[in-house]
């Protein structure tokens, strides 16, 4: 081994924890999008249920 090769720093971890962060990040942002993109869908399901949900009075 050279000089050079035994004081660099070993740097593995730190490459893993970057990819790790950058994976769960991605993820995150996926699962975001969706509920954004099930919203319309959510509020018309409510206002159907706000419609059913009348009381008779006799």
């Amino acid at each position: 081994m050279t000089p050079a090769e035994e004081t660099a720093p070993d740097r593995f971890w730190l490459y893993v924890a970057g990819a790790t962060i950058a994976l769960v990040g991605v993820i995150l942002m996926v699962k975001l999008s969706e509920n954004e993109k099930y919203d319309p869908i959510i509020q018309q399901q409510n206002e159907e249920m706000a419609r059913m949900n009348i009381r008779v009075v006799q």
